[in-house]
């Protein structure tokens, strides 16, 4: 059970909420009895049954029939139709009381059940936006949208669901137990020993769902991953022919996971049959043995009498069922929760610090002392000694894969160094609160990262206050002004998808704007022209030059020949700084730099 600790944990928010289904469901179960007890006074008054002395003697052992009866002769003192009415009124309303408590406690429980799969949806989002950016390099994002999806809908059906029936089924089996039981311990005794054996056979059914289960979560994580892949690059799917290859592999895939689907289902649909065939097998056994006694005299007890207790036997049948069903169910979601479980116990490794320094402005400079930092046993960047004063322009460039995008990447803590220490203006970074750091850094990257929603608040991204002057003066210095004003609705234009709707010279100058919105003292491009035309690097450019101006940048540069006018040039190789200068400096040092200038010169 400690693997459902999560979602108790949520249940134990609503106590007030379970103790009034609790109470419920009781009263649901006690009045299902009672309307199954009436068959009694029915049968005796059916089959006019009288006083006999084996009654008689019955009665002296059992105060409740003795009550009954008792009863009933008052009733039958008026007449013996006025008593069928009685007893038929009291059946009827019996059982109008247990559906109506059976209402309210699905009134109960249904708010509380969507509310804890929303709170785990939520919770898991959080998550998600918490943890590090390295940890989805090594994540596909269809599995992760099959875990928020497919799985939180199998904890909804599996396992929440299934707790319903931890609660009522068991306590209707109790209680019909304890009424059984005092009507003949005898027979109840018996029936005793015959449950055990109708639970383990259901449960060996239901051992092998959980394996199966994991499966299909992993399978349908491959094909959101498998869609998500096509729907991102339908363009070079079509160009390079191979809409055949990914259709093999997405039916493979589909393949797979229909025979998984179908493997639960036959084992799960399996459990309801076969407990239903034990219960109805041990009723059987009980009419034999119980009738045989009666018969013998064993067993004293009227034709009346058993029927009502075979009735109420009868009765723990379906809650035995459905218990056996909820198992069922609860090992094939306990794969589902194992599965978000591992995204919300993700370690998150960096951490904000909630009472850490506010830093308003930045005054002097960005300093790496002896950094290193590693991906697990990868050494991504060592020792790595650098000053960025305020104001100044740094470049860096370097082979795929010589840790660029990283290097950057540590300013805004996307990751926290492994080594080594990163100041802003002479204090760890780590010491200041997240939210302020970043506040003073806007990122322009090489793909542009846009929102399916408006110009105007893609373009006001995280400046809720902005108004839309401020928004066309930002465009404007971006160089965009002119073709968002040529769009029919203008800066209440939706740019679909990613921006799927605008070109890529017309996405890249929206988020060159979005920074100049922000106003950072402290901008980080990671080459916003190489993947553009002519035309549109010569705007784009022209715009990162604004945008740059009289701030601090650090420049990812693939495009030697835009990175010649910054202040310093640092080439990394394997995670290392090789050498360092300006432009001029470092091609009089006939080292790497020249190299990989006369590469791009003859290219």
């Amino acid at each position: 059970m400690k693997r459902y600790s999560r979602i108790f944990r949520y249940l134990s928010d609503y106590k007030s909420s379970i103790v009034w289904y609790l109470f419920t469901i009781l009263m649901s179960i006690v009045f299902s009895v009672i309307s199954l007890g009436m068959l009694f006074p029915f049968l005796q008054l059916l089959f006019k049954v009288n006083s006999s002395a084996a009654e008689m003697a019955n009665q002296s052992k059992n105060v409740l029939m003795n009550w009954v009866n008792g009863r009933l002769q008052s009733l039958l003192a008026v007449s013996p139709l006025y008593a069928l009415g009685v007893v038929c009124i009291l059946i009827i309303t019996s059982i109008l009381l247990k559906n109506l408590f059976l209402y309210l406690s699905a009134r109960t429980l249904g708010p509380m059940k969507n509310t804890i799969v929303t709170r785990i949806r939520t919770d898991m989002y959080d998550k998600i936006l918490q943890l590090p950016v390295g940890y989805f390099t090594e994540q596909r994002k269809g599995d992760l949208m099959s875990r928020m999806t497919n799985d939180l809908y199998e904890i909804e059906y599996s396992v929440i669901g299934a707790l319903e029936g931890w609660v009522k089924d068991p306590l209707a089996i109790i209680i019909n137990l304890a009424v059984l039981f005092y009507i003949s311990p005898q027979l109840t005794l018996f029936i005793l020993l015959c449950l055990p054996v109708m639970g383990i056979v259901i449960g060996k059914v239901s051992r092998s769902l959980k394996r199966q289960s994991e499966r299909v979560a992993e399978k349908s994580g491959e094909t959101f991953s498998t869609l998500d892949e096509t729907l991102g690059g339908l363009r070079v799917i079509k160009a390079f022919n191979v809409e055949g290859k990914l259709r093999q592999k997405f039916n493979e895939i589909s393949a797979e996971l229909l025979h998984a689907r179908n493997h639960i289902g036959f084992r799960r649909d399996l459990a309801s049959p076969m407990s239903e065939i034990m219960g109805v097998s041990i009723f059987a056994v009980i009419l034999w043995f119980g009738g045989s006694r009666i018969l013998t005299g064993e067993i004293t007890m009227n034709g009346a009498l058993f029927l009502t207790y075979m009735g109420l036997f009868y009765n723990i049948i379906d809650p035995a069922k459905s218990i056996s069903t909820a198992f069922s169910n609860m090992q094939k979601g306990s794969a589902a929760i194992a599965r978000i479980e591992e995204v919300m116990n993700a370690p998150v490794t960096v951490d904000d610090n909630i009472n850490g320094k506010q830093i308003a402005a930045f005054e002097h400079c960005i300093e790496f002392k002896n950094v290193g930092f590693r991906y697990d046993d990868n050494v991504i960047l060592k020792n790595i000694n650098l000053k960025i004063e305020k104001g100044k322009t740094i470049a860096l460039v370097g082979s795929s894969g010589a840790g660029k995008s990283t290097l950057a990447d540590l300013v805004p803590r996307f990751h926290d160094v492994s080594e080594g220490e990163i100041l802003v203006d002479g204090i760890n970074i780590k010491d200041y609160s997240l939210f302020s750091l970043r506040k003073l850094i806007s990122i322009v990257t090489q793909e542009p990262i846009l929102f399916n929603n408006t110009i105007a608040s893609n373009i006001a991204l995280g400046m809720d206050n902005a108004q839309l002057d401020e928004i066309m003066e930002a465009a404007k210095i971006a160089n965009a002004h002119s073709f968002i004003e040529k769009k029919e609705d203008g800066y209440n234009t939706n740019i679909g998808d990613r921006g799927s709707k605008l070109s890529g010279g017309e996405r890249q100058r929206l988020t060159i704007a979005r920074a100049v919105l922000k106003n950072p003292p402290i901008l980080i491009l990671d080459e916003a022209t190489s993947s553009l035309d002519t035309e549109s690097e010569r705007l784009v450019q022209d715009a990162i030059n604004k945008l740059m101006n009289n701030r601090t940048s650090i420049v990812i540069a693939h495009r030697l020949s835009t990175i010649r006018h910054a202040d310093e040039i640092i080439v990394l190789q394997k995670g290392e700084i090789v050498e360092r200068g300006t432009h001029d400096t470092l091609i009089h040092q006939n080292g790497f730099y020249k190299r990989l200038v006369h590469m791009q010169e003859v290219r």
